[in-house]
């Protein structure tokens, strides 16, 4: 069957496998196939193959560790994720199993059906977070490739000129820069919540074993939000190859621009930070002739930032004037402010603030931001204070309302 995971369990002690056999039985019958390998030798014969969906693998095999075969697995190019399956709690073996590669770390004689096929199912979405992410890496480095690749052929055709040779050797040298600071910035971005994912699998086990559900169902939710954060940067690193390359399209349609900020709104509520409160007023007509998810994607980058940059606590405020053929946007914050020096780099990619150094982000949303507007025809512009917050104020020519 198409939809069965097959597992692996390796282990030189008949019995234990025969226990693991047990617990998979009370889960769904025909999910899940099990097969088994004693030796280390076997099972790293048998992981050659690549024929299994999830690796079980005793800590203590023979001479050698579960961890050197999770090691010497990895490095033969193996993707599948491996279990850690130990005797005892230790939080040593926790740490070398994570650091050997790794998905989670169960002890085995606190096991349960649940707790296996929890294990076994982040596991493997875990391993589909990595792969995706490691596609992602191949592509852009391609890319790079690519542009640099056409900017040496300009070199070579422009070589008579030293003036436009100087020019292309510019354009390299910001290349390869861009390429050091996005490898730089996606390495700690990506890193953060694969992190979180990694240590809360660990401690969902142990708590669902203890009977402690408030807090496997914190770490469950913390694993939800990482999941989504990887997801928003993979969408920015889309949006601006889109853009760059010419791929976006407008689609403008009649809607209520009220309704569609009140949404936002609404949406980034539950993600604003303790004690935050979003305030939202409109002024003017009520229907617009625009594209409504370049509008929607611009108000959620700004908000978002308004959020991350105010302190607990704090108010944002939205509001939005539609006055003739013109849509005004203003969104105001209390936060830490922009030192005038930065203003003026805003809206480039990969740019931080000095004093953003400590709030997570990529440096790329205003960039898309200022992109959207500039396909629609409008203009950003920002005023801040460092005692007293940010003011980002947008303007876009719209059609005639309904």
């Amino acid at each position: 069957m198409d939809n069965e995971i097959k597992v692996l369990v390796i282990d030189d002690d008949e019995e234990d496998f025969i226990i693991i056999k047990d617990v998979m039985a009370e889960l769904p019958h025909g999910k899940y196939v099990l097969e088994w390998s004693e030796s280390y030798e076997e099972a790293l014969a048998v992981i050659e193959e690549k024929k299994h969906d999830v690796y079980l693998v005793d800590y203590r095999l023979g001479a050698k560790t579960g961890l050197e075969l999770i090691e010497e697995a990895i490095a033969k190019g193996n993707e599948a994720p491996f279990i850690i399956l130990t005797g005892q709690s230790d939080l040593e073996v926790d740490t070398l199993a994570m650091q050997a590669g790794a998905a989670d770390y169960l002890v085995k004689s606190t096991i349960t059906a649940l707790s296996l096929e929890r294990s076994i199912r982040y596991s493997m979405q875990q391993a589909k977070n990595i792969h995706a992410f490691r596609e992602l890496n191949v592509e852009l480095e391609n890319r790079v490739r690519e542009r640099t690749y056409v900017l040496e052929h300009a070199m070579k055709e422009l070589e008579k000129s030293r003036t436009e040779l100087s020019i292309s050797l510019e354009r390299e040298k910001e290349v390869n820069e861009m390429k050091s600071r996005f490898v730089s910035m996606a390495s700690h971005e990506f890193r953060t919540p694969l992190a979180t994912i990694l240590s809360s699998l660990a401690l969902i086990s142990k708590y669902a074993a203890a009977g402690e559900h408030e807090k496997e169902k914190k770490h469950i939710e913390r694993i939800k939000a990482s999941v989504h954060g990887l997801a928003d940067l993979l969408n920015d690193f889309l949006s601006v190859s889109k853009l760059e390359e010419g791929k976006v399209r407008l689609h403008p349609e009649h809607f209520r621009v009220a309704e569609l900020v009140a949404e936002v709104i609404e949406e980034m509520q539950t993600v604003a930070r303790p004690g935050q409160l979003l305030n939202y007023k409109h002024v003017g007509n009520a229907d617009v002739m625009l594209d409504k998810k370049i509008l929607r994607h611009i108000l959620l980058n700004l908000v978002s930032n308004a959020i991350k940059f105010s302190p607990i606590n704090a108010e944002v405020f939205v509001h939005s004037l539609v006055e003739g053929h013109m849509l005004t946007l203003r969104v105001e914050d209390c936060g830490v402010g922009i030192p005038e020096g930065d203003q003026k780099h805003l809206f480039e990619r990969f740019f931080r603030g000095k004093n953003a150094t400590n709030i997570q982000g990529t440096g790329l949303g205003l960039h898309i931001v200022a992109n959207y507007l500039k396909l629609l025809g409008g203009t950003i512009s920002v005023r801040s204070d460092m005692s007293g917050g940010s003011v980002f104020k947008v303007q876009i020519p719209v059609g005639e309302s309904k």
